[in-house]
């Protein structure tokens, strides 16, 4: 079935009697050449490049829980590619460039608004760093625009430009970022992966691997094993506990991410704000509430809530920049589990296991890095080598010393 304006119609008229499943529940086979772990945005967007990119075939994605449970429906929707170091910057302008004609790509609604975002600034060392930021930004074809105070007013005249404490000096915009329905990017990616044949299996726990020899012969489920040619790992928050059955300790620690949602509001930010002297962004939703984030909590866990202290520090944030949002009442929060590896960079990487691949440690970068995400562990998977964007995200980087530490992004919450 193809999504059209005229297909809308048509159901609207007819009692809306021809909709059909999304993609198919789809029954485990015996084996499989590729096998997926994690019905992510990034696992489904994996096997949708497979298939469709790489032209490979017999694959599944097995997903413990449903679609769109995990942390793909738990982020703040924001996507940008405002980074700074060569092993970032190329890779999530490339992601950036696919979200652009992702819907297109899917014939799927997922809401992609490129409504712009702004990081501020309060200080002059601040305001060199993001020149710098920015420079770094266009040389790899990327768009970015050093906005004064003056035009951040015009822009945002609710800000507190004038604050004693944090000042706003300025501005770097990226107006090609925004903001993306997140659970409708996992649905559009299951539903255009089964399209071209993808299994999708839900409620399908992987709870071991079978070894041979040093090579990878498939998945011990909940539901069976299941032989696979290639196995790609690609489960966020879970994957210490995942790759611990294949015998790895990987350089990730787990933590709880909170965000959170105001009541709904009249249309008051046109665009993505981040707090430059904390941690904190905010961008209004479609319905009006007001989403918005900060840092980690500070101890490992894999619960999907958090706790008050997190939570009075973003509002903090929050208050610091616009003060208005003191009077707007929270409707509610939830938690994410984030893999957060020693340089706050991912890894995408063959294991020291044959057929046995990783996709993981995003930090807070997963959602943004969706669609670059699934084609380069695709090219990753079908061809053996690394795709061009992502040659600096390998396993072997931390015992180098060729680390990519965006300012601190890392585990420690004393860098953030």
């Amino acid at each position: 079935m193809r999504y059209s304006g005229f297909k809308v119609i048509k159901e609207a008229l007819t009692g809306h009697r021809g909709w059909g499943p999304a993609w198919r529940d789809a029954a485990p086979q015996a084996s499989y050449d590729y096998v997926i772990i994690g019905g992510g945005g990034h696992g489904l967007a994996t096997a949708y490049y497979l298939a469709k990119e790489f032209k490979q075939a017999r694959i599944a994605v097995l997903e413990k829980g449903w679609i769109g449970g995990g942390n793909v429906g738990r982020n703040t929707t924001i996507i940008r590619s405002n980074y700074l170091l060569d092993g970032n910057e190329p890779f999530y302008e490339f992601s950036l460039k696919l979200w652009e004609g992702l819907e297109q790509d899917l014939n799927y609604n997922a809401m992609v608004s490129q409504r712009g975002i702004l990081n501020l600034i309060h200080t002059d060392a601040q305001r060199d760093a993001f020149i710098r930021r920015g420079n770094a930004m266009m040389l790899n074809g990327a768009d970015a625009d050093l906005l004064s105070t003056a035009q951040i007013v015009a822009r945002y005249p609710f800000l507190n430009v004038n604050d004693a404490r944090f000042p706003i000096k300025g501005g770097l915009a990226q107006h090609r970022g925004g903001t993306v329905r997140h659970d409708a990017v996992a649905w559009g990616y299951a539903r255009a992966a089964d399209q071209r044949g993808v299994d999708i299996i839900q409620n399908c726990e992987v709870t071991g691997f079978r070894i041979d020899n040093g090579t990878c012969l498939g998945v011990e489920t909940s539901r069976g094993f299941i032989g696979a040619k290639k196995v790609g790992a690609c489960v966020a928050g879970s994957s210490s506990r995942l790759m611990s059955h294949a015998g790895m300790r990987l350089p990730i620690e787990s933590h709880v991410l909170q965000a959170f949602v105001s009541e709904g509001l009249k249309p008051v930010l046109p665009g993505v704000i981040t707090f430059g002297a904390g941690h904190f962004y905010c961008s209004q939703s479609d319905k009006g509430g007001l989403v918005f984030g900060g840092d980690i909590d500070g101890y490992n866990s894999y619960a999907q809530r958090g706790n008050l202290p997190v939570v009075e520090d973003v509002c903090e944030g929050g208050m610091a920049i616009f003060p208005m949002i003191g009077r707007a009442r929270l409707l509610r929060m939830w938690g994410g589990i984030m893999d957060m590896s020693m340089d706050g960079s991912p890894i995408i990487d063959h294991t020291h296991i044959k057929g046995l691949y990783f996709n993981g440690g995003w930090c807070y970068g997963g959602f943004k890095a969706t669609p670059a995400s699934g084609f380069v562990y695709a090219h990753l998977l079908a061809t053996d080598t690394p795709h061009p964007t992502a040659t600096a995200y390998r396993f072997d980087r931390f015992a180098k010393g060729l680390m990519i530490d965006e300012k601190g992004m890392g585990n420690q919450p004393n860098l953030h």
